[in-house]
């Protein structure tokens, strides 16, 4: 039977003390974060393993609804993913099972009774929101071994041995450290030319804890309704999934890349990427991003500079508005997911930098003529109409423009009592 490789070991971390199983019915790949079928790690793990073993491959992605800010336009758009996936395993002989909790509470111990009987749990590594504490706390309880894997960035977490100040040391630290992950590389499919047995999702299970409906998939807007979460927070125009994901990387490669590096923060010309909730959402793989860039620009890692400058352009050795792109992408990303894998504590003021704390401290007794509660802000009245634009554009559209969104930061951070204050309502 033809395998693919395991995750790279600076991917892969067992999380428990339990051994793998030879004799379980399938491996359980738990799909949490990296949402998708392309360029998985953890998924190409979980189908190593099942080949190992000889076993079928079950795969479960849930969305629970009492999550932080769980709205219909969150679950709107996970929900979208799950219908690509649910046609991209069944295309490939794979039980997936797609679960949308109906009230608090209701998924709790479906992960566990799936992992009953399996050989091993694969899931995925995301180092902020509730998923480190979602994961820790079903490994200890887990009756089966669970091995999890970092599908987050070009740089596996692990490799950086602490978080940067700024996006300068992180760039530097990257043109030192990255060449050698770039020649492991998940593959595109997994799945390609491996025969597994195949399975169903056990009937006891299926029954208590049943798949997402087809009018869910289809967006009916009375089963999104149904559901306890925030329904003011409403369904945009933006579908959600790796089939709209691959689209919007298409469209920027084919149309907007050309003038990304002169245009991108002019708000006027559209030639954002928009691939920013794909990536969050784990619709979409930064290495196939990569990879479908480096298709168009004939490019190899061999291009890649060997000096570590921390300068912007060069490093790539790809044309201007490309590296423009790719430090949007891998260098700002990449420093969050650093930052929050090594600061737990990465919502909290003490957090910030101590260059940023102490600049906010020296400015904390500046005059603020205008200071505005979290409810002014959040329906946009202001007296600054360009602030007010953009912020009813992200109610409306869950989107603002790259650069106004920066301007539209600091000045909550003008507007706020406190720097303190100002933080808190910039994560609410």
């Amino acid at each position: 039977m033809k395998a693919p490789p395991f995750a790279p070991a600076p991917r892969l971390v067992a999380r428990n003390s339990r051994a793998l199983r030879s004799k379980g019915d399938h491996v359980l790949y738990w799909m949490t974060s990296a949402r998708r079928g392309r360029f998985n790690f953890g998924l190409q793990h979980a189908v190593a393993r099942a080949a190992q073993f000889g076993v079928p491959l079950i795969v479960l992605e849930a969305l629970r609804c009492d999550y932080r800010w769980a709205s219909a336009r969150l679950h709107r758009f996970v929900i979208d993913g799950m219908r690509d996936n649910q046609r991209w395993f069944a295309e490939r002989g794979v039980a997936y099972h797609a679960y949308v909790e109906p009230e608090k509470g209701a998924g709790k111990g479906l992960v566990a009774a799936l992992a009953e009987r399996a050989c091993t749990v694969v899931t995925d590594e995301f180092p902020c929101f509730f998923l480190p504490r979602m994961l820790e706390a079903f490994a200890t309880a887990s009756p089966a071994s669970v091995e999890s894997v970092d599908s987050n960035g070009l740089l596996p977490l692990r490799a950086a041995p602490q978080d940067f100040p700024t996006a300068y040391a992180f760039r530097r630290f990257l043109q030192k450290e990255l060449a050698p992950h770039l020649a492991e590389l998940p593959l595109e499919d997994p799945l390609a030319g491996v025969k597994l047995p195949k399975t169903e999702i056990p009937a006891k299970i299926a029954k208590k804890w049943p798949a997402a409906s087809a009018k869910l998939f289809e967006g009916d807007a009375d089963a999104l309704r149904a559901l306890p979460i925030d329904a003011t927070v409403g369904v945009v125009a933006t579908r959600g999934g790796p089939e709209a994901a691959q689209r919007a990387l298409t469209l920027f490669l084919d149309r907007k890349l050309v003038d990304y590096a002169d245009k991108r923060s002019r708000p006027e010309p559209e030639v954002a990427s928009r691939l920013s909730p794909y990536l969050h959402f784990g619709h979409i793989s930064v290495h196939d991003v990569l990879h479908q860039l480096s298709l168009r620009e004939s490019w190899t890692p061999a291009r890649l500079a060997t000096k570590a400058t921390g300068r912007r352009e060069g490093w790539w050795n790809m044309s201007q508005p490309a590296e423009a792109f790719l430090d949007e992408l891998v260098t700002w990303r990449e420093l969050g997911y650093v930052f929050c894998f090594h600061r737990p504590d990465y919502e909290r003021f003490d957090s910030l930098p101590d260059w940023a704390r102490a600049t906010l401290a020296e400015h904390a007794s500046d005059p603020r003529p205008h200071v505005y509660s979290l409810d002014d802000l959040l329906h946009a009245r202001t007296h600054d109409r360009i602030w007010n634009a953009a912020q009813t554009q992200l109610l409306r559209e869950g989107t603002i423009h790259n650069y106004l969104r920066m301007l539209w930061g600091k000045k909550i951070l003008e507007w706020s009592a406190t720097p303190e204050l100002a933080l808190a309502h910039l994560i609410e």
